[in-house]
């Protein structure tokens, strides 16, 4: 219920977003002015029309320990936003011809579980259970699990099935991790070799990638994620706790998460879908059909991406993503040309609150 509210929210801020130049710098600045008098907010703001940045901003600090400031350039991890860039991986191979859509997942994974098509991991329709719950009961995290200890874990336990495939919708991380593996048997290239190569360097994508753990540390632009402890110790590092961050001991999985960018970073490969400078447009137009259940009815995503949908024409394609420390979203308004991208390594944030703010404010003004 929460999540159809939000998604509510959100197409109702973007819907009334006049871009009339003047009111459109009133509305922004009365926007800015609204959250950040929240003081738990910390990120960054980036507001785009037309492929072009109106507004930009970094509040707060990238470490609270040391007060280090939040700059624009600042490289924060994406969590669940990096779902969009296994899909577009999955989509350039369907191009070339080396996988389709209704593949079985079976002709390139060893799986227990059978009539699981490539398209009902993208669309999360596949009913297969949830991967980090028998890691977590299972895995030894004093090591770094993979895809490959995955895939071994799901084989050895066998958690039941939740649904027959294509029966519903029920978000699945498990299936972007089998989409990962899944890329790396039908090209022959290593996930992330593949992603650097084909999406992040061809757009100039220069502060992007999928970093390992040390990778990350070594950066030093690189935004700290946190989280609130007491009203003593105010907001400590995530990764303070590694047995219960899944983020450390499932540090090298590939596809659900784990790409870290910058906001303009996000915004090149904002325009980069627009302007169809990966994928056909007629590709594209799949990722953004939603996929249609057993029963006749419809979901409201597509590959990688939520879809919202006014008088049954598209127009708002979104995607959150929410890990330890970290909470971040990046919206398309595809009639009106908009992107909101917001980026923050504290996940004390309430997300759903920051779009409600937009929504009374956007309301307010013709």
């Amino acid at each position: 219920m929460m999540r159809k509210i939000w998604i509510g929210i959100l197409f109702v801020a973007f819907s009334q977003f006049a871009f009339a130049q003047n009111s459109s710098s009133d509305k922004i600045k009365l926007l800015v002015d609204t959250i950040t008098a929240n003081p738990s907010f910390n990120g960054v703001i980036l507001i785009a029309e037309k492929g072009k940045t109106i507004y930009e901003t970094a509040i707060g600090y990238s470490s609270y320990a040391d007060k280090k400031r939040l700059k624009k350039t600042d490289i924060f991890e994406l969590a669940s936003v990096s779902k969009q860039f296994c899909a577009m991986v999955i989509m350039q191979l369907k191009e070339k011809g080396l996988l389709t859509y209704d593949d079985l997942v079976e002709k390139y994974i060893n799986i227990p579980y059978k009539g699981i098509t490539i398209r009902h991991l993208l669309t999360h329709t596949s009913g297969l259970p949830d991967y980090q719950q028998i890691m977590d009961q299972n895995w030894d995290k004093s090591k770094v699990a993979n895809n490959n200890d995955i895939i071994e874990y799901l084989n050895k336990f066998h958690p039941p099935q939740l649904f027959a495939p294509g029966e519903k919708y029920t978000y699945s991380n498990t299936g972007y991790v089998l989409l990962a593996s899944i890329a790396e048997k039908a090209s022959g290239r290593d996930f992330i070799e593949y992603c650097n190569t084909e999406i992040f360097e061809k757009l100039g994508m220069t502060h992007t990638a999928i970093r390992t753990l040390e990778e990350k540390a070594a950066t030093k632009n690189f935004a700290i994620g946190h989280m609130y402890g007491n009203e003593k110790s105010g907001f400590i590092r995530a990764d303070s706790f590694p047995s219960s961050n899944y983020t450390i001991w499932l540090g090298n999985r590939k596809g659900p998460g784990r790409i870290s960018s910058t906001a303009q970073d996000l915004l090149k490969w904002d325009n980069a879908i627009l302007n169809n400078q990966l994928i056909s447009k007629e590709t594209l137009q799949e990722a953004y059909t939603p996929m249609k259940l057993n029963d006749g009815s419809f979901s409201n995503y597509g590959f990688g991406l939520e879809l919202v949908f006014k008088n049954k024409a598209l127009q708002i394609v979104w995607h959150n993503g929410d890990n330890p420390g970290y909470k971040t979203l990046i919206m398309r308004d595809l009639i009106y040309q908009r992107t909101l991208i917001i980026l923050t390594n504290n996940d004390a944030i309430d997300m759903n609150a920051v779009i409600g703010a937009c929504a009374r404010i956007l309301n307010k003004a013709s």
